[in-house]
């Protein structure tokens, strides 16, 4: 390959070209930021300072100035709703909406942040429609999720399962644990109903939509024993310990009243053994120790939650000890034995409640839908002093 001459003549230029095309660049963005009014940097800045009452006057100021910047608007409504002023954040939002040369895509911007307006505000029909109104535009995915979150709310749980079936298909994610979930509470209310056909074939396509539903099977052997199938309502709580181990603690009352109807409760309580040697856990230990003092006595019960205690020591074992200890305790120590019982018994009330993996939320009895964060099956079928003990 030969070298020639002109190319040291094109260093220069191409170098000069470069030069010229930056000087441009930082002259407009100069330019364009001397268009900004000094309010934008102040707002910015206090924003950044986490100073958001501040940061809503300077962005008013702006607004109030040049009441057609639509990106302002957007921000001031947002920073409305994040403080709770729900009614300004909706005002801000229906302004832009009445402008009749608002573009398209703002247009849908601004119908969404409305919805949002009307669904912090509790406002569901309202919300409802709006969003309704954007299913089939850019907003859909953001949409369709916010009617999920209102018929779950309303609990309308037809509506919220094609509503999760719209967002997966549309790759928005996988939602079948919470199809399935829909699913159970259709069927626990048609079993309140004592509908125990509709159930069967709701629990049917829970299972369809996620095999591994606790609480699909756990709702199965409930049907069944309505319809007095009880061996077969045995045989269906015991298949949640192929689900999941530490959820045996959630079927072990079902299933020790399974076995005393068929007469063999010894078996109940052997099986009942073999689930706390794989997941020990209090809520089990409650179940087997009452089932072991009504078939073995009370020193058989005793020697069972010190056997626990010692592989799991825990305030709410100890609690169950002194509770077994006091059952046949001298008469001279009773009363002493009584007032050291009661004083763990109040302490570890606060430690015997279910905590949400998710948001922290506590509650004494167990959720599958947090009340919280309404996240499903983010409880651990453990209470919170296990758990700790456990980490």
């Amino acid at each position: 390959m030969e070298f020639e001459t002109w190319w040291l003549l094109a260093v220069p230029v191409f170098f000069g070209l470069g030069w010229i095309a930056a000087r441009v660049d930082i002259k407009q963005i100069l330019s364009e930021s001397r268009t900004l009014p000094r309010a934008y940097f102040k707002g910015l800045n206090l924003l950044l300072n986490d100073q958001p009452d501040k940061a809503i006057d300077a962005f008013i100021e702006i607004v109030t100035l040049d009441p057609e910047t639509a990106d302002m608007h957007f921000a001031l409504g947002n920073l409305f709703r994040r403080r709770g002023e729900i009614e300004r954040a909706i005002r801000v939002h229906q302004n832009l909406l009445a402008r009749p040369d608002l573009p398209l895509d703002q247009r849908a911007q601004a119908q969404y942040e409305l919805g949002m307006d009307y669904l912090k505000a509790g406002l569901l029909d309202r919300a409802e429609e709006t969003f309704n109104g954007l299913v089939d535009g850019s907003y859909s995915v953001q949409a369709q999720r916010a009617l999920l979150e209102i018929y779950q709310r309303e609990k309308e749980w037809s509506r919220a399962i094609d509503a999760a079936a719209g967002l997966q298909s549309s790759g928005a994610g996988a939602r079948q644990k919470e199809i399935a979930q829909f699913y159970c509470e259709l069927a626990q209310d048609a079993l309140v109903r004592s509908d125990l056909a509709d159930a069967m074939a709701l629990l049917d396509k829970a299972l369809h939509a996620d095999r591994n539903s606790v609480r699909a099977t756990m709702l199965l052997g409930d049907v069944l024993l309505a319809q007095g199938e009880v061996e077969a309502a045995i045989a269906t709580w015991k298949r949640v310990e192929q689900q999941s181990v530490p959820h045996v603690a959630l079927v072990a009352g079902r299933l020790m009243d399974g076995y005393r109807r068929v007469g063999r409760p010894q078996e109940g309580v052997n099986l009942l053994r073999s689930y706390l040697a794989e997941a020990s856990s209090i809520d089990l230990i409650e179940v087997v120790f009452k089932a072991v003092i009504e078939l073995d006595g009370v020193d058989a019960a005793k020697q069972l939650i010190l056997d626990e205690l010692r592989r799991n020591p825990t305030l709410l074992g100890l609690d169950k000890l002194l509770e077994a200890r006091l059952m046949d305790a001298p008469a001279h120590i009773w009363e002493e034995l009584s007032m050291v019982k009661n004083l763990i018994h109040g302490y570890t009330a606060k430690l015997a409640r279910y905590q949400c993996s998710h948001c922290g939320f506590k509650a004494r009895q167990y959720y599958w839908q947090c009340p919280g964060c309404s996240r499903w099956e983010t409880y651990p079928p453990r209470r919170a002093e296990e758990l700790n003990v456990m980490n």
